[in-house]
């Protein structure tokens, strides 16, 4: 068997992992991933693409901004499509000069990638059937297979940094965790394809027929949303249904700008919010998906993960470098402030903008009156800003 050390062993080479993984390098704090699929899976996954204004500025400030601010498209407002009528919310305006930046998780991923090689700092790929032992002692490690080798990590700290299904959060005893759960009563059928935008700016839209979201990754490629069934078949839908079905919901001013195409990516996603308290147990501690899920309405589920992993990598550097247990004490504290926050945003942007049964209902005039509210309140208005371009982080 193969024995190794290092002082943080990182689960999960997805971007919060790799960003975790980044802060601890550049303070000096030793760390090896572990990630049980291929970089080349990792980074071919269909994921997120609105980066809030924190999660920019702490990139920029890491040194890895470059291409994000080369590629990326910057977004100083946001649209809501309402009963035949679109109406923007100016990010930029609301907020003093904040905006989000659109820039797929996958080119971050790569970024992130990238930086860790240039690094030198170790990353296994491929590593399987990694298990976490002695996390509530003092000397905790992993076991894990390389090519059909046994290997063990031993380390100071784990951060599990390895999404919903992951080993990190399984290894919590159920007596230390309580998890609180909302799972939405339809899906978002997504597609992907190379065609210009139909809009400069997401367009956030509620129809009887249901929520559609016009969203982008490039100049050349967008990103496009549809509610649908939960338990929804991707072959009752075929291109040409979705791209006719977007033209209604999304209004007849984005249907004449709308570009169709062949679909170079098509899936069905469930909606849940999902949080998982405490974030931490001995010496595990759960980042990102791993702790917390949000549904994609507030585009905030990447951003809480550079969150978390901002907080984590201060409270971890100064236990590794000084000494000081402080911040790791506090670091579900200061994760769940936030992440509660967000989880109410998200929750209410889905409450928002999907349809809920059939025909009319309460719920369907509160959504009209809170709509129209939203649009007639420059308050109202500016609370939405706030949310959608991220609350401050926490301070750690």
């Amino acid at each position: 068997m193969v024995k190794d050390r290092t002082q943080v062993a990182i689960i999960g080479a997805g971007p919060s992992g790799l960003l975790l993984g980044h802060l601890l390098h550049r303070a000096g704090v030793e760390t090896v991933i572990l990630e049980r699929h291929t970089r080349a899976y990792v980074e071919a996954r269909i994921r997120a693409g609105v980066l809030e204004q924190g999660t920019v500025d702490l990139l920029d400030e890491i040194g890895l901004g470059g291409r994000m601010r080369r590629e990326g498209l910057p977004h100083k407002g946001v649209n809501l499509a309402f009963d035949g009528a679109r109406h923007r919310i100016d990010l930029f305006g609301l907020t003093g000069g904040k905006k989000v930046m659109v820039y797929g998780q996958t080119e971050l991923t790569k970024d992130l990638g990238d930086a860790r090689d240039a690094s030198g700092a170790p990353i296994v790929y491929e590593a399987e059937d990694v298990s976490i032992h002695g996390a509530d002692g003092e000397s905790p490690f992993l076991r894990y297979k390389k090519d059909g080798e046994e290997r063990t990590l031993a380390c100071d700290f784990i951060a599990a940094c390895d999404g919903g299904h992951g080993v990190g959060r399984r290894s919590m005893p159920t007596s230390v965790i309580r998890t609180f759960e909302r799972v939405y009563p339809f899906g978002w059928l997504g597609i992907l394809a190379d065609v210009p935008p139909c809009a400069d700016e997401l367009i956030y839209a509620r129809h009887e027929r249901g929520f559609a979201l016009a969203s982008m990754r490039s100049h050349v490629r967008s990103r496009y949303y549809v509610q649908c069934a939960i338990d929804e078949r991707l072959e009752n839908w075929p291109d040409e249904r979705i791209w006719d079905e977007l033209k209604i919901r999304l209004g007849p001013e984005a249907a004449a700008r709308m570009t169709m195409g062949p679909s170079i990516e098509k899936s069905v996603a469930p909606l849940r919010s999902f949080v998982a308290e405490p974030l931490r147990w001995g010496r595990l501690f759960l980042a990102g998906d791993a702790g917390h899920i949000v549904p994609p309405t507030g585009a905030k589920g990447l951003n809480l993960a550079v969150s978390d992993v901002r907080i984590l990598a201060r409270a971890l550097t100064a236990a590794c470098q000084k000494g000081d247990p402080s911040l790791i004490d506090r670091y579900s504290q200061d994760c769940l402030a936030r992440v509660w926050k967000a989880v109410r945003f998200s929750w209410w942007m889905t409450q928002l903008m999907h349809k809920f049964g059939e025909g009319e209902s309460f719920e369907t005039r509160v959504q009209q009156a809170e709509l129209s509210y939203l649009f007639s309140s420059r308050a109202a208005q500016q609370a939405l800003a706030e949310n959608y371009v991220g609350l401050p982080f926490a301070d750690a």
